[in-house]
């Protein structure tokens, strides 16, 4: 049978399932990947696999957590196309963010790669942020606002129920209430479809906090702090390097986050 498309982000397909020595044939939900590529004033940049949907968010977000651009207003235009059995994404940037970024790549010929998610040097990678802005009230990790998002999140994952293949990044109100939700196969794709929205939309990060399905990875943090993300609650555990990056930045990070409790690895130690 043909593939049968689900707008979430999912193909149905014909299976075989196997249980207790018996077979019977059935249809089954997967989750889809395809290739996407981020174009800036013509220029390919980043392919990366990525859930074909919400991709105009997907490139924005990726422009701003990546340091491409330093604001929203520096992005022009976005325009979304498939193409070759995957899709392109084509930003219009400024200038000088343009100028940078050719820059950026021009320094990475002839090095030798190190193997960090396409970084071609060690000295590349930043992992010295600068501190966030503060947001205009405290943002503390708090168990009731934390519980209400790991509730909260669940009837969300749409793509998770059909297919249990997917990451989700959710933007929480300060009182932990789910407001949004991106799922994508990969957790960086997730997080960046969230930052993309909320820049897209104006809304302030310092307004919420963002809650994560996934572990908290160096990587996660560090975009959360380009951005101003004041807190990461993840469900998973974080890394060394995660926490050292958040306490660095003034991110309060918050991992295996449930609904009775959560561990706080950047709240100073009690005398």
């Amino acid at each position: 049978m043909d593939a049968i498309k689900d707008d979430v982000g999912a193909v149905r397909l014909a299976v075989r399932r196997h249980r207790d020595g018996a077979a019977s044939d059935a249809t089954d939900w997967v989750a889809e990947e395809a290739p996407v590529a981020l174009v800036f004033n013509g220029i390919s940049h980043a392919v990366m696999m990525a859930t074909p949907c919400d991709l105009a968010e997907l490139a924005v977000g990726f422009a701003l957590s990546e340091g491409i651009v330093a604001r929203r207003a520096e992005i022009f235009d976005v325009e979304a196309e498939s193409v070759c059995g995957g899709a392109e994404v084509r930003l219009e940037i400024a200038q000088p963010a343009f100028l940078a970024m050719k820059e950026r790549r021009r320094s990475l010929a002839g090095r030798t790669g190190c193997g960090v998610c396409g970084i071609e040097s060690l000295g590349l990678l930043d992992l010295a942020p600068e501190p966030i802005a503060p947001p205009p009230r405290p943002v503390a990790a708090d168990g009731q606002a934390i519980a209400r998002a790991a509730a909260g999140l669940p009837p969300h994952q749409h793509l998770t129920r059909l297919t249990g293949c997917a990451h989700a990044a959710a933007w929480c109100a300060l009182d932990g209430t789910v407001g949004k939700v991106f799922e994508d196969v990969g957790r960086h794709n997730a997080l960046d479809k969230l930052i993309g929205w909320l820049a897209m939309r104006e809304i302030a990060p310092g307004d919420g906090f963002v809650f994560l399905s996934s572990r908290a990875s160096y990587e996660l943090v560090r975009k959360a702090a380009r951005v101003n993300i004041p807190m990461l609650a993840t469900i998973s555990a974080p890394t060394a390097l995660a926490v050292d990056i958040a306490r660095r930045a003034g991110v309060t990070l918050a991992s295996f986050c449930r609904q009775n409790g959560f561990v706080e690895y950047t709240a100073q130690a009690q005398a």
